[in-house]
């Protein structure tokens, strides 16, 4: 596997946003950060594929696999290392497959599966569809959302990710998130302190 798609090991709880596009998963990410006090790890893929769109016209391709993969992993690294005790990730590897398997071929690259099979996160917070589209010159497919979401869930079962469906407005969502990462803070406390 190449080396830059590891995730480095680090003794913060990692939480990523994970599902279809158009699901609020930056906003969503966004706040949990500030309301930790924390990093927030953008999705690479996003400025990547509009600099692409903006100097090329073109969309995603079977040739942005890695560059993707390269650029969120070098994010989420180099982040980590500025993180207090908790990690807020807009996305990860897995959300990379998903995308790449599902809108654009079915072949993905096995160093980036290797990868996002590999890489752990403490919990994933699954956005359902339950909120306005919101076109942009990278979205595409505002009619597959329930399909999408259904494939998402199926990966994080399929995968066996420890994960909590996020529905309703943002602060019902926020609240949600809030309760579940505040209970592994505390177990992981908990831990340290059984430990000394």
């Amino acid at each position: 596997m190449e080396k830059d798609l590891k995730q480095k090991s680090t003794n913060i709880i990692k939480i990523v946003l994970f599902g279809p596009e158009s699901t609020g998963k930056t906003t969503i990410s966004r706040k949990l950060a500030r309301h930790y006090h924390t990093v927030w790890v953008q999705e690479y893929a996003r400025e990547y594929l509009q600099k692409k769109w903006n100097n090329k016209r073109k969309l995603c391709e079977s040739s942005d696999q890695l560059p993707i993969a390269f650029g969120q992993m070098k994010l989420e690294n180099k982040l980590s290392k500025k993180a207090d005790k908790v990690q807020i990730c807009d996305t990860d590897l897995l959300e990379t497959v998903v995308y790449f398997e599902n809108y654009y071929e079915k072949s993905i690259d096995p160093k980036l599966k290797e990868a996002a099979l590999k890489n752990h996160y403490d919990l994933y917070l699954l956005t359902y569809i339950d909120t306005p589209w919101e076109a942009d010159d990278i979205r595409e497919n505002p009619h597959q959302r329930k399909e999408m979401f259904n494939i998402f869930e199926a990966t994080l079962i399929k995968y066996n990710k420890p994960y909590i469906l996020l529905k309703g407005d943002l602060n019902t969502r926020l609240k949600t998130a809030i309760k579940e990462i505040d209970q592994l803070l505390k177990e992981k406390a908990q831990l340290q302190n059984s430990t000394k």
